[in-house]
């Protein structure tokens, strides 16, 4: 349901003219926290590492962990499986429910594996593990982590009214509350930590800047729940989308999802590079989503490295195409709607995926 009126009334009212000055390019060498699931996939320690190797063109404060879980496909897996089992789908209604899982669930049929036997952690611990794994890439940077990472949320929001205190909530109002300068948040999961932070200091909408990828672009007639990022924390997710608090909008279908590198490539122009390029590309070459989604014959297939938009949308307004739109609503079935009266937001429709990934291997070549 949308965000109800009554916690929408906890935020100050934002001047229209003031969000789109908000939303304009970054002045030189920005504040910024970045948000991450980092233990979830491999992407987000590319955009991490090309953050702290990059402090001369921002001043990164801190890295705050998010929860993550793909515990939420468990129970549409199994059925989608036992579906393909019995000879596919016996109905329109089966036929629609497979569309989403149906290429994860044939691949484990193909494969002989069982849905119910794949592990899936719980929010708790994927933010512990989240939070190892940004400790890990400051050491392979060889750059000191101590006061700078923060455990967060060990779960999403109960509802959207209800914030979860944690660490980093805290640090983000904290840093937020601490200059006026704008606080360019980079998210890059599930939002529950800058959720909660807003709900617990409201007034922070007025310092910050969260820009964050996730989803289908807001004109887009999909629905939504694909998003890992978005379909985590619907709550979380709407309050970004309502609240008015100024948001660059990044989608990962269509848009994010052209940052696709290939194993040559990797080779070529990430291992080498220091401790971080070999551990990135030891990452890339043992994929934990292969064995997860059943994917074989990775040695020919590319990865979407989605993450690295934020940083790339921060870095050179040349990387990342964008225009200011009206904030969509994110309706009970994840789909995009537009009602009139909608606060200003900033969306990429399109970016130089060449560009960004040289500017990436750039940076790899001064990494220790």
């Amino acid at each position: 349901m949308p965000t109800p009126a009554s916690v929408l009334e906890r935020f100050p009212k934002l001047d229209p003219d003031f969000v789109r000055a908000r939303l304009a390019r970054p002045e030189s060498k920005p504040r910024v926290i970045i948000d991450t699931d980092t233990a979830n996939e491999i992407d987000d320690q590319f955009a991490v590492a090309w953050s702290l190797l990059s402090e001369e063109r921002m001043a990164l404060e801190g890295v705050t962990a998010e929860p993550f879980s793909f515990a939420h496909h468990q129970e549409g897996l199994i059925r989608s499986t036992e579906i393909l089992e019995r000879g596919g789908p016996a109905n329109e209604e089966e036929e629609r429910f497979m569309g989403g899982l149906g290429g994860w669930a044939a691949r484990l049929v193909e494969q002989g594996i069982s849905a119910r036997d794949i592990a899936f952690v719980g929010t708790e611990e994927g933010e512990r593990l989240s939070y190892e794994e940004i400790l890990r890439v400051f050491e392979r940077c060889g750059v000191d982590s101590a006061g700078r990472v923060f455990h967060g949320s060990p779960r999403y929001l109960g509802s959207v009214g209800e914030p979860v205190d944690s660490p980093a909530a805290r640090f983000i109002i904290e840093r937020a509350l601490a200059d006026d300068r704008p606080l360019y948040i980079l998210a890059m999961g599930a939002v529950t930590n800058i959720a909660s932070a807003l709900l617990i200091e409201p007034r922070i909408i007025e310092r910050i800047v969260v820009v964050w990828t996730s989803a289908f672009p807001s004109y887009s007639p999909f629905c939504n729940r694909p998003s890992l990022n978005l379909v985590q924390d619907p709550p979380a997710s709407r309050l970004m989308f309502d609240c008015g608090v100024p948001l660059v909008y990044l989608p990962g279908y269509h848009v994010g999802a052209q940052l696709k590198i290939s194993l040559p490539e990797m080779e070529r122009f990430v291992r080498g590079r220091g401790d971080i390029g070999d551990y990135l590309h030891h990452l890339y070459a043992n994929n934990p989503l292969h064995e997860m989604f059943a994917i074989a014959g990775t040695e020919t297939k590319t990865w979407v490295i989605w993450d690295i938009v934020t940083v790339a949308w921060l870095f050179d307004a040349g990387y990342v195409s964008t225009f200011l739109t009206t904030s969509p609503l994110l309706d009970d079935d994840l789909y995009w709607q537009h009602p009139n009266g909608r606060h200003p937001i900033l969306e990429a429709f399109d970016l130089n995926r060449d560009a960004i990934f040289e500017d990436f291997y750039r940076t790899l070549e001064r990494a220790p």
